[in-house]
């Protein structure tokens, strides 16, 4: 992983499939990185809110995924649950440089 003005390179876009994602492990806890159909890209801690369930295995559909476990769907873009559930997965600050795929090194933005 390469570290650039705060900023760390995880994977390039290309590695993860559209309306899909990829596991990038870190010292803290795996991050499930998840791509739209349109190419966007957003990156949370890989636990469900509910179970702890990996929401990488999850189907991702527009802006959300929904859980391999229970069902719950999850806001992408938020971390937060879909009505009615309740309750959030840490996000992760991510952004695109052309292909490269960048997390923010300073850590999580808390989803409350």
């Amino acid at each position: 992983m390469a570290e650039t003005m705060g900023w760390t390179e995880v994977a390039q876009l290309s590695d993860i499939p559209r309306l899909g994602s990829r596991v990038v492990a870190l010292p803290t806890g795996d991050v499930a990185l998840f791509r739209t159909a349109e190419d966007e890209v957003f990156a949370l801690e890989d636990r469900c809110p509910h179970k702890g369930g990996p929401l990488s295995q999850g189907i991702v559909h527009g802006r959300s995924v929904t859980c391999p476990l229970h069902n719950w769907v999850i806001d992408i873009a938020s971390g937060e649950a879909c009505a009615p559930d309740i309750g959030c997965t840490k996000r992760l600050l991510v952004r695109l440089e052309g292909e490269r795929v960048l997390l923010s090194v300073a850590g999580a933005a808390q989803a409350t």
